[in-house]
């Protein structure tokens, strides 16, 4: 710079003389050419760099139709500096597509249909326990041995996955109440939204002991409604809903059978058929239908809640579409009226009364 600048101021007393061996007025005139060109480039680039780090364009209020004052608010005027560099610089950078988005599998699930091998493999379906943990029963579903654990045959995960949806289609599909069991901790989202799609109950608080066997005094003043085949409530039943049992599941699906065997044992016992997760440490005998996965992920149980709620919700539709037509999937019960005199009997115990009438 101080160099251009001092041929510049005396380019003129330079050029006034005369170089006898060196240098010809044409010479001279183009080098004082190229100096005011690079003179005149060097203002415009100052003066634009000027212009671009001063002026800050401002917005028009659409309701006042006025330019806020910027003087006076700094905050505003440094929000409206961090806006346009972040315009000015939008275009830089890469774009990562597609890209694992956790909420997913709870809000838009997959369906039975988009079960893939990469899909569980993604969800650690696959990772099982350590080999001094593992129960033999489990040893058709184990792949192999990978550091010392266990590793589940994708393979057999799909088929068990997929035969899971067609029993929970075929319950939903003929009106039945599927019950969803997850009571670790962070599954009570993929229990409460696998229940809502399915059109069935969740649990994911301690099981009582007893709530099968011993329902009528464990769940006796639960409140149950009447619905018609399209689930429309219908009204004037509530006091014949006294004199009726407990309402059981029609289908148990368990995500974390190691800490509900009690549930799945009673289930046992009045021949509710089960579903559930079964680990390489667990017991598949447990479980009606088990499907060999890694319980101990997140992601690999909120896959299997999903796609098995979608399941349901499929069978929910297909029973709403019959009924459209004509075509009741299920044979209602008959309510049978008690008379005051049985009530009496009995003393207004529902089971007694579910008996007494059955006897007569």
């Amino acid at each position: 710079m101080i160099i251009r600048q001092v041929l510049i101021r005396h380019g003129r007393r330079i050029a006034a003389r005369q170089f006898r061996y060196y240098a010809t007025e044409a010479d001279i005139k183009g080098i004082e050419a190229s100096l005011d060109r690079s003179l005149k480039e060097t203002h415009s680039i100052e003066s634009l760099l000027q212009n671009e780090s001063s002026e800050v364009v401002p917005q028009i209020d659409n309701e006042s139709h006025t330019t806020p004052d910027y003087n006076n608010d700094q905050v505003a005027a440094d929000y409206q500096s961090i806006k346009r560099q972040q315009s000015l610089t939008a275009h830089l950078g890469s774009s990562i597509t597609p890209h694992y988005t956790p909420h997913t599998l709870l809000t838009h699930p997959p369906p039975p249909s988009a079960i893939t091998l990469p899909l569980l493999l993604a969800s650690q379906s696959h990772l099982g326990h350590s080999t001094s943990l593992w129960n033999p029963l489990n040893s058709r579903y184990i792949f192999g041995i990978r550091s010392g654990i266990h590793i589940i045959s994708l393979d057999i995960t799909a088929a068990h996955l997929r035969r899971a949806c067609r029993v929970v289609s075929g319950v939903t599909e003929r009106g039945g109440l599927v019950l969803f069991v997850g009571t670790r901790k962070g599954q009570d989202r993929a229990v409460v939204n696998a229940a809502k799609l399915a059109g069935g109950c969740h649990l994911f608080e301690r099981w009582t002991p007893g709530s099968i066997t011993n329902g009528h005094q464990i769940l006796g003043r639960c409140r149950m409604q009447v619905v018609d085949e399209f689930d429309q409530k219908i009204p004037g039943l509530e006091n014949e809903l006294l004199a009726r049992p407990v309402l059981k599941p029609d289908l148990v699906v368990c995500l974390n059978p190691l800490e509900n065997w009690v549930m799945l044992h009673e289930c046992g016992l009045h021949g509710i058929p089960t579903v559930g997760i079964i680990d390489t440490d667990a017991n598949p005998t447990w479980v009606t239908y088990p499907i060999p996965a890694n319980d101990d992920s997140f992601r690999c149980v909120q896959l299997v809640a999903g796609v098995l709620g979608k399941a349901g919700e499929e069978g929910q539709r297909r029973r709403r579409d019959r009924a459209k037509r004509g075509d009741v999937t299920y044979q209602p019960e008959a309510f049978e009226l008690k008379s005051s005199e049985e009530e009496m009997k009995t003393g207004g115990d529902a089971e007694a009364i579910h008996h007494a009438g059955g006897s007569g």
